[in-house]
């Protein structure tokens, strides 16, 4: 059998029932359980994968004034806390749908309203920090809808899977990729409201200062409120303790352009980084360490 229809035929249909039986066990879990069980698996195994080396070599770029030991417990405290994102995953819809409690504390709030109220489109910029799901929870406890944008997974068996908890709240999904892009611009062209994920690594994009080091980094979003004059608010999710947060929102990011297209969009992004950078040193353990930030 070709390697493709392999692929296609017979791992993609395998992973599919393998995620689908571990969504709806976890579901089945209290949250808390659920959080704990998939946290404690991941800080036991990922640190032995080889992806972690990745990690360790990035902490040291970036956080060259760490020890090994305390290199090593950042790594396994981003694999506990990655793990407990894929446990409280299957858990959003349900907390959407009967309120999240004491499990979720706003900061903020009236940054949120006031994006709600101005009658203008505006654009949340977020990073991959705590559980950044959470972020629209605390946007539909105040009465906003916003359109997330979103990576397809690779295997489009799991992709309605991986949709059921971000579906249940307010707001459109829009993939990434060329057809996402129109759907931002036309979202926001219509008074929408976005979430961006902006810490990834894009190879086409501009080179932008991250800890000290140049990092490929999408233009996407100083160029949208550029372009549309609309508020960028930042919005960090900070995880207390197991599955209970802090979603933190801040006033919007002050920035007059030059005129400059280029080195305004540079100088934005400069200051979206150095934001992140911030997040990521109060929390290091709460951030995703194995993505390839950098180039090597």
């Amino acid at each position: 059998m070709p390697r493709g229809h392999l692929t296609t035929f017979v791992r993609h249909p395998a992973e599919a029932l393998a995620a689908t039986i571990f969504y709806w066990l976890l579901r089945l879990l209290p949250i808390d359980w659920a959080s704990g069980l998939v946290g404690a698996l991941a800080r036991s195994i990922g640190p032995k994968l080889s992806v972690s080396n990745r990690a360790r070599r990035n902490i040291q770029r970036a956080l060259p004034e760490l020890n090994a030991r305390e290199r090593e417990t950042v790594v396994r405290d981003m694999w506990d806390n990655l793990g407990r994102v894929v446990g409280e995953y299957p858990h959003i819809g349900k907390l959407h749908a009967r309120g999240t409690g004491n499990r979720l504390e706003i900061i903020g709030a009236d940054f949120i309203d006031q994006l709600r109220d101005d009658d203008k489109p505006g654009i949340f910029m977020m990073a991959h920090l705590g559980n950044w799901e959470f972020s629209g929870l605390a946007s539909s406890q105040r009465g906003l809808a916003v359109d997330r944008v979103y990576r397809q997974a690779n295997n489009r068996l799991t992709e309605w899977l991986l949709s059921q908890g971000r579906a249940s709240i307010e707001g459109a999904l829009i993939p990434k990729g060329p057809a996402g892009a129109k759907q931002i611009l036309s979202s926001l062209k219509i008074g929408n409201h976005l979430a961006l994920l902006v810490d990834q690594k894009m190879n086409d994009g501009v080179a932008v200062p991250f800890f000290g080091t140049d990092a490929m980094t999408a233009p996407a979003l100083a160029q949208l409120a550029l372009r549309l004059k609309c508020p960028v608010v930042p919005v960090r999710v900070k995880r207390l303790q197991g599955a209970k947060f802090q979603v933190i929102v801040f006033p919007p990011i002050e920035f007059t352009p030059t005129g400059n297209r280029q080195a305004d969009v540079l100088a934005y992004m400069t200051k979206i980084n150095k934001i992140i950078e911030g997040w990521i040193r109060d929390t290091p353990g709460q951030w995703l360490w194995i993505h390839n930030r950098w180039s090597k």
